[in-house]
């Protein structure tokens, strides 16, 4: 297989372009004005009875048949899915293997954000897996199928709603009913079809046996809102689907291939559509409901294999406690302060992303595990987690909170100045006109970490809107606000859920909690400029003893490091008006 270095790159490119912000022109042709790479000799397109091997299209991997197949989604709107498999190429005929499956917007033949490709073939989006994994050899087929309204597939796209649900349990059924698939199905994917897998664990299909997802989103309101708050995803995030929703297609595709992926052209609605559903504010509308994979995770029992990055800038850890919570089934995590990486990725100077090594061995031996039913030869724990010391431990789940401490912040005011990222002023930062109030812990006696989801619940008197950041602060005043969520001032009493986070306050260490306007990070607000007035404001915080950590292998995530530059700040304590409990002393 040609080696794309820009495979991986080009990925966690869409990933930032998708749902970060970062908005790349995309050179959109007509699908016969695509380039068919100057003239050279077409490679052979497979069919569904036609596989293709490495040797006649260079975009086959090494050692794998390249088949192309069309089937119905499952909620009989009539939309055709396409998938390419990818089988074992000396799999002899009668013989059946297990099916890992992944299925998204990223799987076009032409390219993943632009077109970059020049002929007709299968995505290498997950090339790294069938190298890293050895799949085809080790007995697994790899099928990649296009959701609906993107690559080779038919309708609106539909951002993990109703539709994409229903093409992933039809993708499911499809995979399990081949005549050269043992009926095991596993999902594996990275942020929207990382996504997708969690869909498929909402399906309760039968088949289904494993998810493997790497930074999914849990639930798509808090992933692009924060309690009626929008990020600039909101916008930038339908805008890059659309895109790529539109990407020409090769000239040397079928004709089938091609007519599905001008659906856009005769269906104009679709981008509509899909532009104006993610922008609805209102948690409450009935869009949410259906995009909510945390939500609609009761009683919901596959075997889970995932990836979140507490520092992450893109696809957040919100809802995942909520999930976790509603999940039922086995799980398994690396959970740690990275950005948004793959499990194996590695930095320019070649250290590990994540900081823990063997993550296609454990991927592969969860798959042999519950697909093909071979116990493991290695013991993982459950969970994997690293803190902002970049310490790694093993624990049975996550999060592990020893305790639940009720801290009472008190009252306070502030003027809805709404600074954004501008530094405040001397007179915002001060005196009757200030952007914000700060509440001070006392200096922690013992180190203590905040393992979960904090609360914070507070009574709010005026319009406008409401950010709540939490610092660790040193004793010379250096700080890191390490968790902040913001929510418009809609409702006198106010529960604000800020991220799930995995942060150990040292001991000496001070906690800091700021309340007010609106003053950094990624938020489309609306200030009020009017005096805002808090009381009875309330942190609930998750809080694990560091003692009891029993070490697993990993280094330093190198993130780390950056996320503790760019959330730096100096602060000059002020009096204690709370204190953090130890998580030694149990409730």
């Amino acid at each position: 297989m040609r080696k794309r270095s820009a495979a991986t790159a080009a990925a966690a490119l869409l990933g930032v372009c998708a749902l970060t912000g970062g908005l790349i022109g995309v050179a959109v042709a007509a699908p016969d004005q695509a380039s068919n790479g100057g003239g050279k000799q077409k490679a052979v397109v497979a069919t569904a009875t036609d596989s293709v091997t490495h040797e006649e299209n260079e975009r086959v991997p090494e050692g794998a048949r390249w088949t192309q197949h069309y089937f119905p989604s499952s909620d009989g709107s009539k939309t055709e899915l396409h998938a390419d498999v990818l089988l074992p190429e000396k799999l002899p005929a009668g013989k059946k293997v297990p099916v890992i499956m992944s299925a998204g917007a990223y799987f076009g033949h032409s390219g993943e954000l632009e077109v970059e490709e020049a002929h007709a073939g299968p995505s290498e989006r997950f090339q790294d897996l069938i190298e890293g994994a050895d799949l085809f050899d080790k007995g697994y087929a790899f099928v990649m199928v296009d959701t609906r309204g993107f690559g080779g597939s038919t309708g609106c796209l539909d951002l993990g709603g109703p539709g994409d649900q229903a093409d992933v349990k039809a993708a499911i059924d499809w995979s399990a009913k081949q005549p050269w698939s043992t009926g095991a199905v596993g999902m594996y994917g990275k942020s929207f079809d990382a996504y997708t897998g969690l869909l498929g664990n909402n399906v309760k299909h039968d088949a289904l046996r494993a998810v493997v997802a790497q930074e999914p989103i849990w639930d798509l309101y808090q992933q692009l809102h924060s309690n009626g708050v929008p990020r600039p995803h909101s916008v930038q995030t339908p805008t890059s689907y659309n895109r790529i929703a539109q990407l020409a297609q090769l000239p040397d595709e079928d004709k089938r291939y091609r007519t599905n992926a001008a659906y856009e052209k005769k269906h104009p609605e679709c981008l509509a559509l899909n532009s104006f559903g993610p922008s609805i504010g209102d948690p409450d509308d009935p869009y949410w409901k259906d995009h909510s994979p945390a939500r609609n995770a009761k009683g919901t029992d596959t075997p889970l294999l995932f990836t979140q990055g507490t520092a992450e800038t893109n696809t957040l850890p919100v809802g995942m406690e909520e999930f976790l919570g509603n999940h039922r089934g086995p799980e398994r995590a690396w959970v740690g302060p990275w950005d948004h990486v793959r499990g194996n990725e590695r930095t320019q100077d070649g250290k590990l992303a994540m900081g823990r090594a063997n993550w296609f061995k454990e991927t592969l031996s969860f798959f042999d595990e519950h697909l093909k039913g071979i116990d493991p030869k290695t013991q993982y724990p459950n969970y994997a987690v690293q803190d902002n010391r970049g310490d790694w431990r093993a624990e049975k789940s996550w999060p592990t909170a020893n305790r639940s401490a009720n801290l009472r912040l008190g009252n306070g005011s502030y003027v809805d100045s709404g600074a954004g990222s501008r530094p405040a002023t001397a007179e915002e930062g001060a005196g009757r006109g200030a952007g914000s109030f700060f509440a001070w812990s006392g200096p922690l006696e013992t180190a203590t970490r905040v393992s979960g989801t904090p609360r914070v619940t507070m009574t709010a008197e005026g319009e406008g809107n409401v950010m709540v950041k939490l610092y660790d602060v040193d004793e010379d005043g250096n700080a890191v606000a390490f968790d902040e969520r913001v929510s418009r001032l809609d409702r006198d009493r106010l529960d604000i859920g800020l991220k799930s986070t995995d942060w150990t306050l040292r001991a000496g260490h001070r906690l800091a909690v700021e309340i007010g306007s609106v003053r950094t990070g990624d938020w489309l607000d609306t200030p009020s400029k009017q005096k805002i007035r808090i009381s009875d404001a309330r942190l609930q915080l998750p809080l694990d003893d560091p003692a009891e950590d029993i070490a697993t292998g990993g280094d330093r995530a190198p993130w780390l490091d950056t996320f503790i530059k760019i959330n730096a700040a100096k602060l000059k304590p002020g009096p204690a008006t709370f204190s953090v409990p130890s998580a030694r002393e149990r409730r």
